[in-house]
């Protein structure tokens, strides 16, 4: 009988530890959409932290950019109850209650990509990214430099604070005139955008990813036979952006290194889950301006879904 009871205690604690071991420990929530290769590198930098530190993890995202269903992927994150979850925070107002819900559940969050600027607000634990408002004023003073004069600053994803940033810091390190153009994140529709507004003085373009309003922008001057007439810069890297840019096509792209946006907070959990510890502040991966100089020692890392 004390045989029988021993196997039944030791079945039961198998069966408790393998429900452990199939909690998941850290659950990303992002907002980027899968049609975008953005999003696809800094998801690697997350499937390579996690096999690196031998944890469980989630990778969710909403179908489009929307705010009310990323606010549910983070209430139903809560709801699993892991060690940490990871958010991108483009719009503080729309998800600020489910991530409070999250830390009054215990449930530490670190973000990262966009709410640099909002992330302390909320409770946010640290930040892995850029500061957005920053690289902005970087990018319009080197197209200043390049003497711009009027430009065109492409936001392909209109609500998104982040992105807003962007437009607004490189309209102040710009100095000159600099228009706003919103569109939806279909690259044809973009490029169709851009066309329409090339009879209208430009000539500077910036835009704020480089895989869909990069590349459609590019399309649009190479339709026109703008190239070099108008310069192009972008935000973030594309496999075609890179090339266009090592070819002298595109002024620069900057780069906030996604893949280490999906890593390193990864490492953080993992740190934390072993010894309680958490960087404070911004851990910054940018910005970084790859150049026609640089931008063919930087291909082949892009090519391996690094950069």
């Amino acid at each position: 009988m004390k045989t029988l009871k021993n196997f039944l205690l030791a079945i039961g604690a198998w069966a408790l530890m393998s429900v452990s071991t199939l909690a998941t420990d850290v659950i990303v929530v992002s907002h980027g959409q899968a049609n975008d290769p953005f999003w696809s590198v800094a998801k690697n930098g997350v499937d390579a932290a996690c096999k690196d530190q031998g944890i469980s993890c989630k990778y969710t995202a909403p179908g489009t950019f929307d705010m009310v269903e990323m606010a549910k992927l983070i209430d139903n994150a809560v709801s699993q109850k892991p060690k940490g979850i990871v958010i991108t925070l483009p719009d503080a107002a729309a998800l600020g209650k489910s991530v409070k819900a999250a830390i009054a559940a215990g449930i530490p969050v670190v973000s990262m990509n966009s709410g640099s600027d909002d992330y302390q607000s909320l409770g946010i634990s640290a930040h892995v990214g850029q500061t957005e408002f920053e690289a902005g004023v970087g990018g319009g003073m080197k197209m200043k430099a390049a003497g711009g004069k009027k430009a065109l600053c492409v936001n392909h994803e209109v609500g998104n604070v982040a992105l807003d940033r962007r437009c607004a810091g490189f309209k102040k390190g710009f100095g000159g005139s600099v228009d706003i153009l919103g569109t939806s994140n279909d690259p044809t529709e973009i490029q169709s955008a851009v066309a329409a507004k090339l009879g209208g003085g430009y000539d500077t373009i910036l835009t704020l990813g480089a895989g869909l309003s990069g590349e459609a922008a590019l399309k649009a001057l190479e339709s026109a036979g703008k190239v070099g007439k108008v310069k192009l810069g972008t935000f973030d890297m594309s496999p075609g952006m890179l090339k266009a840019a090592a070819a002298g096509k595109v002024e620069f792209l900057i780069d906030q290194q996604q893949y280490l946006q999906g890593y390193l907070p990864i490492v953080i959990f993992s740190q934390y889950m072993k010894w309680g510890v958490m960087p404070a502040g911004v851990v910054m991966t940018g910005p970084g301006f790859v150049t026609p100089d640089n931008a063919s020692a930087v291909i082949k890392w892009a090519a391996q879904g690094y950069r």
